[in-house]
Order: structure tokens, then sequence, then C-alpha cells
């Protein structure tokens, strides 16, 4: 089967034509061990691992993820086919073990990291980027990061999925949960792209088995496909592979199938020096107040400054700086960039350090920020409209008041967003929020772990205060994103609005994937702190 490594050949040689897969094979007689003297491309896949604490693999696995948290499971279970999931996962559930999936190890809670947690399934042997002819998509294993994803698509087939910025991150939660990048605002989120998903999950009689669902009407599963445009990772069961090809994709050329990657664009960043603007609050909001106006008059799905992504950052003395950074590409990219600097700055005064760098696509797309060894803790919310006055007063004092040291980054992130996103019904997919024109960030990073308490209560200060109308977090009908999970929604100390963190976060959907949850993991053997409850 041209197209097909002989690695997925031999990982899904006994894949029913159901969808469905219990106890996969190891083996296939059409993939027999090769002749003594014949030479093969045919690579076993890495693993099945088992990293105990006597391991010296074993610290590097616990501590790959978020640096708030070191997890202490009894072993890590590095996997690199799906068997070895289905594997892992019968295992785990036979010994009454609490499992946990790392995939890029970018979660921003301590979800993996829980001390309830004793098995960890690690998919850092699961990274292959390939074309099915078969499915007629991609194939995408869950533990390929998104610079690897980029970089096969383009360089094999010229194409791209629009997800995120950070080249590091892993596919496999990043998706699940909607995936959004800069080029969203032009093509969508990459669920929007999604056509099968592979997951393995746990039945009510205990039995763990891999089920591929796609978006095809008649598909049975396809309740579960529905789970994974949106839902959030670790509610279901393991995604070990997504398919992926654009809505109304047909033929057989591959590079038809997904987006066109542009050949080339330009990435910006310029700042305004904190000081300036810290002691000038009218300005200060204005600067903001400029953005989230070209934000609102600039989201509609098709208009030509969608191709522009742009981020607007402002933070405490410590980083010394407000910034916007950010892509735009297309044959006008100059110009779009020029507009929108323009408006930025009215009645603000001009920026400083401004940088525009053309470059290749691809180089760009693999330039994006990295993963730092900070501890963090981040909350989110959507805009439909700008920041009140009020709120922008608010931003403003907690980014100027008591300037601690310590505190390394306290920031509001401000994205565009809208666009291509906006053109899809809120119930399509389980990602909700498609009337939003702005996706915010709040972030705090810090070194120390005697500090932890500190800049998570400044943290929680800044975002309670800031949405003290709506009860101290953003109005429902905004809500927040779940890729960027902040337990504190969910904890009733902290959120004390009445509102729920599930309303926050999966708005009017959240019945519909309980619904999932049940008829797929009955069990609830796949929990979190905010985890689809199943139905009471």
């Amino acid at each position: 089967m041209p197209g097909l490594s002989r690695r997925q050949l031999f990982r899904d040689a006994t894949l029913a034509t159901s969808g469905v897969v219990a106890g996969l094979a190891l083996e296939s007689p059409a993939l027999a061990a090769p002749a003594a003297g014949t030479t093969t491309d045919c690579a076993l896949p890495l693993g099945p691992v088992t990293a105990r604490p006597d391991d010296p693999r074993y610290p590097y696995l616990v501590q790959r993820g978020a640096k708030r948290w070191s997890g202490t499971p009894d072993y890590v279970r590095v996997v690199g086919s799906t068997q070895h999931v289905v594997q892992a996962v019968q295992e785990a559930v036979d010994a009454g073990k609490r499992i946990a999936v790392r995939s890029g190890g970018h979660c921003a809670e301590g979800w993996v990291d829980d001390p309830a947690v004793r098995v960890v399934i690690d998919l850092s042997g699961m990274t292959e980027v390939s074309f099915d002819p078969a499915r007629n998509a991609f194939a995408v294993e869950a533990g390929a990061t998104l610079g690897e994803v980029y970089r096969r698509l383009f360089l094999g087939w010229g194409v791209t999925v629009p997800a995120g910025w950070c080249p590091g991150v892993g596919a496999g939660g990043h998706i699940a949960g909607g995936g959004y990048g800069v080029l969203s605002r032009s093509m969508g989120l990459v669920v929007d792209h999604l056509y099968a998903v592979e997951v393995v999950v746990v039945d009510k009689a205990g039995r763990a088995t891999a089920v591929v669902a796609t978006r095809d009407a008649a598909d049975p599963h396809r309740d579960l496909w529905w789970a994974h445009t949106g839902g959030g990772g670790g509610n279901f069961g393991v995604v070990t592979r997504y398919w992926l090809r654009k809505p109304g994709g047909t033929g057989s050329d591959p590079g038809a199938l997904l987006p066109r990657a542009p050949g080339s664009a330009i990435t910006f960043s310029c700042h305004w020096p904190w000081q300036a603007l810290a002691l000038d609050e009218a300005k200060f909001t204005r600067l903001i107040r400029n953005h989230t106006d070209w934000c609102e008059r600039n989201s509609a799905p098709g208009t030509p400054a969608t191709r522009l992504y742009a981020d607007l950052t402002v933070g405490r003395k410590a980083n010394d700086l407000n910034i916007t950074s950010g892509q735009v590409y297309g044959a006008d990219a100059d110009r779009l960039l020029d507009d929108y600097l323009a408006a930025l700055g009215a009645g603000v005064g001009t920026p400083v350090n401004v940088v525009r760098t053309h470059r290749p696509w691809l180089a760009a797309a693999l330039n994006g920020p990295a993963a730092n060894d900070f501890r963090l803790k981040i909350k989110s919310a959507y805009l439909r409209t700008g920041f009140t006055d009020g709120q922008l007063a608010t931003i403003h004092r907690h980014l100027t008041r008591e300037q601690d040291p310590g505190l390394l980054f306290g920031s509001v992130g401000i994205a565009g967003y809208g666009g291509q996103i906006s053109a899809v019904a809120a119930d399509a997919t389980a990602f909700p929020h498609r009337d939003a024109v702005m996706r915010i960030q709040y972030t705090a990073a810090w070194a120390d772990p005697e500090l932890d308490t500190r800049y998570v209560d400044w943290l929680r200060a800044l975002y309670r205060d800031l949405y003290a109308d709506t009860g101290g977090v953003p109005a429902p009908e905004d809500g927040a994103y779940i890729n960027y999970p902040d337990d504190d929604l969910a904890d009733p100390d902290v959120n004390t609005s009445g509102v729920p963190w599930s309303t926050l976060y999966y708005k009017g959907n959240y019945p519909r994937l309980q619904k999932i949850k049940a008829r797929w993991d009955p069990r609830n053997v796949f929990h979190h702190t905010l985890g689809i409850a199943l139905p009471s």
C-alpha cells in the first residue's frame, strides 16, 4: 500500500474494518521477519518500555511536564504503537491503578503528576506523520510535536494545519482541545480538519479496545469523533492517532486534502517601554483599546486581515516592555502589517525595536515560542467585544503595583481570534467558542518553588478583580479555553460565581459530552480535575 510505512502496516495489520480492535496481534504473516540477507525499511516501534523509580530514565519521564509538579507513579510506560497502549491500559485497569497520559508534556495543570496517578502512559514513541491512502487522510500519531507535524506535512506535500505557535507542543492534547494557532483566523481550528481519531477506551466490563471514529455521518462511532473536536484530552480514553482531511476534501492528490501552506511569512514584533506607559494610564489603556478595536473590525471570515495574527502582551515591570508580536502572510503582508501597527500606535506613540523578518513559511512556523523552565500559572478567557474602561483600569493597576522582582513574568496577552473559526456553528464540533474575536491568556512565571503561593495568588487576584462584575470569572457567553486549563474554575473557594467550570469551557455542548462519556468511559477510568463527568 503506497503511502503507508511498513511500521504502520506492522502495527495495523489486524485493525478490523469495523473500526474496533481488541488485543491487537503483535505479528502478521504478511509481515513476517525478512529472510536472512534481505533488507527492509521496517523498524519495530519503540518500546514498550517500563521505567520504575530505580530506572535511570524515570526522573526524566516524570519531570518532563510542567515545572511546578513532578509525579511519583509506580511506573511510566513508554509506548510506540496502539497495541502497546491497549496492553498498558488493560494492565493498569486489571491492577486497579489510576492512569494518566503524557504527549508533549505541556499541560498547565498537574493532572499527569497527581499523586493519585499510579501509571503514566508516555506517547514519546508515537511520532509518525504520514499519508494514509486507505482513509485518504493524513495520519498524525499523538506523540508527534507540532513542529514535526508542520515539517513533515510541508516538506512531503506542501500542506499544513492551523495548529499552535509553539512547535514543541504535542499533538495529542492540543488537537483534542480544539487546536488553535497563528493560521486559525484564515484556516479555522485543527479540529475543523479532523476526519478521524483512534482512541483506546475501556468498556463497562473493563476491557481495553482501540476504536477508530470518523466524521462520516453513517459511522456508529461518530459521537466519539465529535467528542475529540474540542472536548479536551484525558476524558474518554487514550488518543493514539488522528487523521486530518479538510471538510469537502476529495480526490487522490494528498496536496489538495489539507490547506496549502503559505510560501513565506513575516514574523514581527515591536514594543513600547514599560516605564512610559506605566506612568501614563491613558496611553496604557489606549494601547490595549487600539488592539481590541482592531480585532473587532478585522475578524470577519474571509477578509484579508485574517491572514494577520497579532498577540499584544502587556506586562509587569520585570518584563520592561509591552509588546506585540505575530505573523502575517500573503502578497499584501507588508501592507496588512503597516495598517495594523498604525492602528495600534494611534494616540500612544511610535513603537521601538520594530522587527519584521521575511522568511520561508516553515522557518517561521518552527521559530515559534519555546517551552521554558519557569514555574507557571495561567488563566484564560475569550472576548466578543473589548474590555470595559473599568477592566482596563484594573489591568493597569495590577501590572503596575508592588513591583516584585521574583515575579519573572506577569502579563495579559490578547490574541486575535475569529475569522474562519467563526464560520463553524458552535455545536458542529465540541469546541463552542465560535463567536469570539479575541483569546486572552493571563500568565505568571517565577523560578523559586517557595514563591508558588504568592504568585498564584497574584494571578488569582488579577483575574478576580478583572471579572468582578461577573462573579470573578468571565461571563458565560465568553468562557475560557480548555487547552489553557485552570483548576481554580472547579474550586468553589476560588470560583464563587455560581457558574460551573463546565459551562465556561464547553457552554451548551457539555451535556452531550457527558452522554458520550457514559458510552465510551462508563467506569470513569480517564479523569482529572476538569474532566467530563458522567451524567448524574
